[in-house]
């Protein structure tokens, strides 16, 4: 990823997305922009607007984080947007490279986080990485996210919701869903411009999937630590899951996400016997990465 490039794009979406009226400004005559002018973002965020103009090009080298603050505040940024813009600057002054650790040449989950996956059964569990390689599960996510695996998703979730068209089915609201996908991926690639795997998974699904093209396009960003999703699952129906993400302090860049059904509802019914067809079934192999999968510290 071209971090210039990025930031430039990104600036001018975010510009883009807010009208002179969300940001308090009176409007007069007619205007050939969509969103707020450069020199109305230069005002907000007090700075002169050759210098915004220079930022806004995606020359962040030497923007002081006070000045990123006030230009996250004038465009209204959320948290995520705000962090993807932080990450933008670090990595275009130098800032970004990750540490890599020497590792093995397959990631095999430690004994210690497959017993923490697997003494949970109540609800779909979990191990993720930036790309969304579904890593390790218990048996109930095994058995959840059966179709990821089998098809041609190969264990990704991004591949699984814009090359199988089965993702259409198990995500009711795929539209919104497919958004989600796209602005983890984009947020991951704040957090490390060079990450060759993620670049190439850009590209595969760039080539192949219209949907998706569109929506990189976007520049969304979002965090994804917690929420409620809707799904239907081919072998038991209609599920409304909430899900937690936490970080693994051990393993960085991993993600442990846990899904739950509201007690006493239809969909923790229909968890339950999802999960008594796991435990039955038989597993399928836990997905190994080769060694261009890095773990970031």
């Amino acid at each position: 990823m071209n971090t210039r490039d990025e930031a430039r794009e990104f600036l001018m979406s975010r510009r883009a997305n807010i009208s002179p009226e969300q940001a308090g400004l009176a409007v007069s005559g007619h205007r050939r922009v969509t969103g707020l002018r450069r020199g109305e973002v230069a005002m907000l965020a007090d700075v002169s607007p050759e210098y915004y103009a220079k930022i806004e090009r995606g020359n962040l080298v030497g923007v002081s984080n006070s000045v990123l603050e006030s230009v996250a505040r004038a465009l209204q940024m959320d948290d995520a947007e705000r962090e993807h813009l932080f990450d933008l600057a670090r990595a275009a002054n130098g800032g970004a490279q990750p540490v890599r650790r020497r590792k093995p040449k397959t990631w095999v989950a430690r004994d210690s986080l497959t017993r923490a996956l697997e003494v949970i059964v109540n609800g779909p569990a979990f191990v993720r990485n930036g790309q969304m390689d579904i890593l390790a599960t218990n048996a109930l996510g095994r058995t959840f996210y059966d179709e990821v695996f089998d098809g041609p998703g190969q264990g990704n979730l991004a591949r699984y919701c814009f090359l199988d068209e089965r993702a259409k089915t198990f995500y009711p609201d795929w539209e919104a869903a497919a958004d989600v996908t796209v602005a983890i991926l984009r947020t991951e690639a704040g957090h490390d411009p060079r990450d060759k795997q993620l670049h190439d998974l850009v590209g595969e699904l760039s080539t192949c999937s219209d949907a998706f093209r569109t929506r990189w396009g976007a520049h969304n960003v979002r965090r994804h630590g917690s929420g409620t999703k809707g799904f239907h699952h081919h072998e038991v129906g209609d599920l409304t899951l909430t899900y937690e993400g936490l970080e693994l302090t051990a393993e960085p860049g991993l993600s442990f996400l846990i899904y739950t059904a509201e007690p006493g509802s239809p969909s923790e019914q229909r968890l339950q016997l999802l999960a008594s067809l796991a435990a039955t079934a038989t597993a399928l192999p836990r997905p190994v990465l080769d060694d261009t999968t890095t773990t970031k510290d």
